[in-house]
């Protein structure tokens, strides 16, 4: 289970196990960046970057779950996503919450 809210309704947090995250750095490609140069000049949404953008997220996510699970959660609250843009063309995403032992209240 997750959420960006701090509390689970119906569960009660038996245990804070501490921050857990996910980190993941990609570059575009030079055939990405074309096809998106291509589709900036159309307009509208630029969907090679939008799904470089729903992959990273999602693979930051899932490697935040896998720490959580590691840690022996069965939750995380407070579920964030950052990104930072470490030199031209390579972005940094974090997917990060607290990890959590829950229990039905």
């Amino acid at each position: 289970m997750t959420t960006t809210a701090f509390d689970l309704p119906g569960y009660r947090i038996a245990a804070s196990l501490g921050v857990v995250r996910g980190v993941v750095v990609r570059s575009r490609s030079v055939f990405g960046t074309l096809g998106a140069t291509l589709q900036t000049v159309l307009g509208g949404n630029i969907s090679l970057f939008t799904e470089l953008a729903e992959r990273t997220r999602a693979q930051a996510f899932d490697t935040m779950l896998h720490q959580a699970h590691l840690s022996g959660a069965n939750a995380v609250i407070g579920v964030r996503y950052d990104a930072n843009e470490l030199m031209q063309g390579v972005t940094e995403v974090l997917c990060y919450g607290t990890a959590v032992r829950v229990e039905h209240a």
